[in-house]
């Protein structure tokens, strides 16, 4: 086996095929032979057709290398796949073509082979005319002449031809495109299955550089081939031995593989001929030897049995090259390296090993990017990824999830664009979707090694598995989110338990590197106003600690801006909270993060007396501390001029609504007391001041002139007053003919697939405070049961909660089967990745009831009140403003031209 003479001795690889049969002087009708008579243009120059036309040729070619004392000869199949043969019209004989040349060469290969001088079959496997990473078009650069997709099948059919034909290694060579050769990887490694057929890989080099065809650097490509169970890397082809002889040795000093290089005869010269003979390439090769830079080596374009003569004596009794240990570092890449130490921080410089993920590029997270991207401005798009860069994004994420948008043809679309600017191109991607064919679209679009946002267990060990297995197929690196079958992990305890269960499923079912896993134990947000939120920083943090700790190589991340939700509105605060979060996070081993890389405020910047505050809510040293912390944000303050005044001076209706407003009910009970003489019935106050009280509170809070923890606070107080004048409405309950003792039913549920619940929690909280009895079904739930817990319950209201995009279309499910169930229940919609658009165009014309979609949780009892007391009216409404929008909508669609027809009215400059 090869694997075992590699060790022993440099190996001898043979030279090139198509300058030895240049010495033929073979013909047309050489190459068409008896069967291609009637093929159209001309064959001659497809080398590989030789194999079939004039077999004899090639053998004798494979005999004077073995006769010249090559260890390895490759196959005459450099083209011999469906792509590069269509230029031939002989894309069918693809297959026959590697099988019988490898035929030839096993025969050959044995016949030579003794005991002490095994002879090796090497499946010649060359890049194809054409290029995954970039586009044939300048005008055009999102487009690609092939897709991975159509490569991968032209790969596989030749790499079956050659294993079929008996090859000892597969040699993936003159490789100017890494997209290319990952495609190749991926189809010689299904190819092979269980059977033990090494790959070898061979780079070129396109310029003094240093960098391939595609714009990597030598160290880029082997970040992207980095996860990949490589035999051997080289380089091959462009230069002659003197050129490549640095990029050789910088190979030979990082590269963890055994090193091959196989030169041209010196640099082509201005009639494309090659001016070195085996007597002036020898020594360059014995400098190659003689220093321990090579495994094996041989020749390129312009090298013949001649030049292999004189190398084989080289090799005599000499050492092999000796690889490096392999990084136990996170290698990715864009155009360029990006390395992530394995190492904590370093307390006095918390900043040095972080790896700050830019996050604007996701329709999620930025209405700005998502309009550009629904308006086709791609132009502008991409301004704000390499502003992203430019300030200092070492990465950048890319999310394309929206309910309205095609995931994976946008997903698809930016990656192409960002291939096409170097600027941003040269750092590596996260590639962020909910959706796993849009993950998998995406990763068939990037040449350097990426990131994957993200897979869990919420679906069990079998897909998490199969996921994982994508991963380590597509050579990128994973971030695996702490969720489970039983949802998201929100506690130290459990985060620590999924990360665990998820790292040894991963290292040791999959085979991952463990450099190449992300934890992303939940960022998730705190001084909501719900005391068991208040842990949730210093759990995360606790968290990390534990996983660098325990959980060797692996790696911490999380998207910030969860953290600071509660105070949006307020991006001082918001931007201290993570400098802040950040600070304490990194120091225990926090190395990634999904951050605004433009961020103004640092830890330093802080003021003292401020950053004691924060400190004591990220870090929950008190529970009081987030009340505390309102009053720094100037506009927590914010109130009406009604709430300025005295409360003696201010009406019963203004006491109660500033109540509400304020989350303070000390006066609550004596003005409730008053209402009562004043109100004919109880309800009437619930339905007046205390609801107009909730509906400034929702205003304020949608202007981030209040904070979710207030809002909170004040549907306490509004639970309060409701228990205040429940006596009231039960004694009403006899006589009074409307809703004040009937307890509404809210059944809120996360849909199928989702596991997210700490907005649907807070709704319940808040719904709970507003008099409502709230039914939760938790996550994860099937439309099925849904509509039978309505029924089962007799609920008033359903509350649908999602916050990735695969949700939005189980929200449509969840309403077609409520509709089939004869049902009508109002249904409110919320999550991150809802809208009113989406509920117009998808959810509301698959269902005949009300259907509203809700923008944050303090909507909910004003949503509710609506329903329950006027909802015929409102649903008049409603169903008169989705017309709207959809009207709207398809006006707005029949403007935009599909990208085919915009190309086709393209301005011609030149008749």
């Amino acid at each position: 086996m090869i694997q075992d003479e590699i060790t022993k001795r440099v190996l001898i690889l043979d030279g090139a095929m198509g300058t030895v049969i240049q010495e033929y002087g073979l013909n047309e009708q050489d190459f068409r032979g008896e069967r291609f008579q009637d093929i159209p243009g001309q064959m001659k120059g497809n080398n590989d057709v030789l194999n079939l036309t004039r077999p004899d040729v090639i053998q004798d070619i494979f005999e004077r290398y073995l006769k010249a004392g090559a260890d390895i000869i490759s196959t005459n199949t450099f083209n011999a796949q469906r792509v590069s043969q269509a230029d031939y019209h002989l894309q069918a004989y693809a297959k026959e073509m590697n099988l019988t040349s490898a035929r030839m060469a096993r025969e050959a290969a044995d016949r030579y082979s003794t005991p002490n001088h095994p002879r090796f079959v090497a499946g010649s496997v060359g890049p194809t005319n054409k290029t995954c990473s970039m586009s044939p078009d300048v005008s055009d650069p999102a487009r690609r002449e092939m897709t991975y997709d159509e490569l991968y099948e032209a790969y596989m059919e030749q790499m079956e031809g050659l294993i079929e034909g008996g090859v000892d290694a597969i040699l993936i060579e003159t490789i100017f495109d890494s997209l290319n050769a990952k495609v190749a990887i991926d189809a010689a490694i299904h190819a092979r299955g269980n059977r033990d057929i090494p790959i070898m890989l061979s780079v070129t080099i396109s310029d003094a550089a240093g960098r391939t065809l595609s714009g990597q650097t030598l160290e880029a490509f082997l970040a992207s081939v980095s996860s990949f169970p490589i035999f051997s890397i080289g380089l091959n082809c462009s230069f002659g031995a003197r050129q490549m002889k640095p990029y050789l040795k910088e190979l030979s000093r990082i590269a963890p593989y055994y090193i091959s290089a196989h030169p041209n005869a010196g640099l082509p010269n201005s009639l494309g001929l090659y001016d070195e003979t085996p007597e002036t390439m020898a020594p360059q090769i014995a400098e190659f030897i003689d220093e321990g830079l090579v495994n094996i080596v041989g020749g390129c374009c312009g090298t013949t049995p001649a030049f292999i003569e004189k190398y084989a004596p080289l090799a005599v009794g000499k050492k092999p090259h000796q690889p490096v240990e392999k990084s136990p570092k996170m290698l990715l890449s864009g155009l360029d390296l990006l390395e992530v130490s394995s190492h904590l921080a370093d307390a006095n410089s918390h900043l040095s090993a972080f790896t700050n993920v830019g996050e604007r590029c996701n329709v999620a997270g930025s209405r700005k990017f998502l309009r550009l991207i629904k308006e086709k401005s791609y132009e502008e798009a991409l301004q704000i990824a390499r502003k992203q860069v430019e300030d200092g994004a070492l990465v950048i994420d890319v999310n394309m999830d929206d309910g309205l948008l095609d995931a994976k043809a946008e997903m698809v679309t930016f990656l192409n664009l960002i291939a096409s600017e170097p600027e941003i191109a040269r750092v590596p991607v996260m590639i962020d979707s909910s959706k796993w064919d849009v993950i998998m679209a995406g990763l068939k679009c990037v040449q350097g090694k990426s990131i994957v946002n993200s897979i869990s267990l919420k679906e069990g060990e079998e897909v998490f598995l199969s996921h994982a297995r994508d991963v380590m197929r597509m050579g990128a690196a994973v971030v695996v989110m702490c969720f489970d079958e039983q949802g998201q992990a929100t506690t130290y305890e459990r985060r620590i338990e999924i990360a665990e269960r998820a790292y040894r499923l991963l290292t040791e079912k999959v085979g991952f590197l463990p450099q190449d896993i992300i934890f992303d134990p939940n960022v998730l947000a705190i001084a909501t106003g719900m005391e068991e939120h208040n842990a949730y920083a210093v759990d995360f943090i606790r968290a990390t600690e534990w996983i660098r700790k325990n959980l060797p190589g692996a790696h911490i991340s999380g998207g910030v801006s969860n953290l600071s939700f509660s105070f949006r509105g307020n991006n001082y605060l918001r931007e201290a909270m993570h400098a802040v979060f950040l600070y304490h996070a990194i120091q225990k081993g926090m190395d990634f993060g999904i951050v605004n890389p433009s961020t103004k405020v640092t830890y330093d910047d802080i003021p003292k007396e401020q950053l004691q505050l924060i400190e004591d809510v990220v870090l929950n040293r008190h529970p009081e501390s987030a009340e505390l912390l309102m009053g720094i944000t100037g506009e927590a303050n914010d109130t009406s001029s009604t709430s300025e005044a005295s409360p003696t001076s201010l009406s019963l209706e203004d006491r109660l609504q500033n109540a509400l407003i304020k989350g303070v009910g000390t006066t609550l009970e004596d003005d409730l007391k008053e209402a009562l003489e004043k109100y004919p019935r109880p309800v009437d106050i619930i339905e007046g001041p205390l609801m107009a009280g909730m509906n400034e509170v929702g205003r304020r809070f949608g202007e981030g002139k209040m904070f979710l923890p207030q809002v909170v606070k004040t549907a306490r107080t509004m639970k309060q007053a409701v228990a205040i004048l429940q006596p009231a409405l039960e004694a009403a309950k006899g006589d009074d003919t409307g809703k004040s003792g009937n307890v509404k039913k809210i059944l809120l549920a996360t849909v199928k697939g989702d596991v997210h619940d700490i907005g649907k929690n807070i709704v319940g909280v808040i719904m709970a405070c507003n008099g409502y009895e709230v039914i939760d079904l938790g996550v994860m739930v099937p439309a099925e049961q849904i509509v039978q817990r309505a029924k089962d319950e007799q609920v008033d209201m359903i509350g649908l909660s999602g916050l990735i995009t695969p949700s939005l279309e189980e929200m449509v499910n969840v309403a077609r089967e409520l509709e089939k169930a004869g049902l009508n229940i109002p249904i409110m919609i919320g999550g991150a990745t809802t809208s009113e658009l989406h509920v117009a165009l998808k959810i509301a014309p698959v269902y005949g009831g009300p259907v509203v979609w809700l923008k944050d949780a303090s909507q909910n009892p004003l949503v509710a009140q609506r329903l329950m007391s006027d909802v015929d009216e409102y649903s008049k409404e409603l169903n008169k403003e989705y017309a709207q929008m959809r009207e709207d909508y398809h006006q707005e669609q029949q403007q935009l031209l599909s990208l085919d027809e915009a190309r086709r009215r393209k301005t011609k400059l030149f008749e």
